[in-house]
């Protein structure tokens, strides 16, 4: 891939999300012109309804889309890399559902824990839930292949989300916990963002940072080793940027899958097999997706919204399914 190639493509797509947030900014119950929008954003008149509309409301859910939709594109990008399975993703693999049921528990027992004990305790559960994960693929005989990850990812996240609904159930929590379910950024707000972008932001460069080595292991271990490459540590750093950018983000925006599944295989085809050149696309691929989805969710039915999380599915699910067909014999 030839890196005036790759910059243009990274160009467009920077211009996309642009406009997408621009648009989804606009649009709500009370429309606002790209003057009104533009205005708000860099001379804010905290007197003004339509400014204060677009600063409290609109600005932090639509980064919070944008930022989020990045941080589970680039979590799968690095799965679907260290663990060479084209089917990896946060939500298929059930780091989200280990995150959800962490929530759950805190809800459960904790009720009154604060934001940022509540991100703590999101990630732990997504990381719990990775290693049981592993784990279970691993016992079987011939150890862990892109196959087992993933049928042990689908088992672990039925278990959770099960568990989840019990505990819902039972402590009356289902409306609290509805919301971590299905998916949404209406809830985001600047407090959050304060906490989450800088995390995410520092996770995602990391994850630029190995896009080189992630390449080579995504060829073979054979491949990587000969050229220097320490695959288990690779592996090892990969997996933990992707629970931290998962695990966090569920924290935010509840359990969103496929994201991280369908932008990956978009990247790769605009861009080749290059991590480098994957990653930072998967960024703004996963950001244009979460925005234009968060958009959709509210133009379907307005004044209601619908689930972002469906909205999502409803692409996500037959790219699986199309995926799941073609990858067959390699699993």
């Amino acid at each position: 891939m030839k890196l005036f190639s790759f910059s243009l493509i990274f160009i467009i797509s920077l211009f996309v999300l642009v406009a997408a947030m621009f648009l989804a900014i606009s649009y709500g119950a009370k429309e606002m012109t790209l003057g009104t929008v533009w205005t708000a954003v860099i001379d804010y008149n905290p007197k003004l309804t339509a400014h204060q509309i677009i600063h409290e409301l609109r600005l932090p859910r639509v980064i919070g889309a944008a930022v989020m939709g990045a941080a589970f594109a680039v979590a799968g990008a690095l799965m679907q890399g260290v663990t060479r399975n084209p089917l990896a993703d946060a939500g298929i693999l059930g780091i989200n559902s280990g995150a959800t049921f962490a929530v759950a528990l805190s809800f459960a027992f904790f009720p009154n824990l604060p934001y940022s004990a509540l991100i703590v305790v999101s990630f732990t559960g997504a990381v719990l839930s990775t290693l049981f994960i592993f784990m279970l693929g691993r016992s079987a005989p011939g150890g862990l292949t892109p196959l087992r990850l993933t049928l042990a990812g689908a088992v672990v996240a039925a278990l959770l989300h099960s568990l989840s609904s019990g505990i819902a159930i039972y402590y009356n929590l289902a409306q609290d916990l509805a919301f971590w379910y299905a998916g949404g950024v209406a809830g985001v707000k600047w407090v959050q963002l304060q906490l989450l972008v800088p995390v995410i932001l520092i996770t995602i460069v990391w994850a630029f940072m190995m896009g080189r080595s992630v390449s080579l292991v995504s060829l073979g271990d054979d491949v990587a080793i000969n050229l220097g490459v320490n695959t288990k540590r690779i592996r090892l750093l990969g997996m933990t940027a992707s629970v931290i950018l998962a695990g966090v983000s569920v924290s935010a925006v509840g359990a969103i899958g496929f994201v991280g599944l369908v932008i990956p295989h978009i990247a790769r085809k605009l861009v080749g097999v290059d991590y480098r050149f994957i990653i930072p696309l998967s960024a703004l691929l996963g950001a244009v997706l979460l925005v234009v989805a968060d958009m959709g969710a509210r133009m379907v039915n307005p004044p209601r919204e619908l689930a972002l999380g469906i909205m999502v599915a409803l692409v996500g699910v037959p790219f699986f399914l199309y995926l799941a067909r073609k990858e067959r014999r390699s699993l």
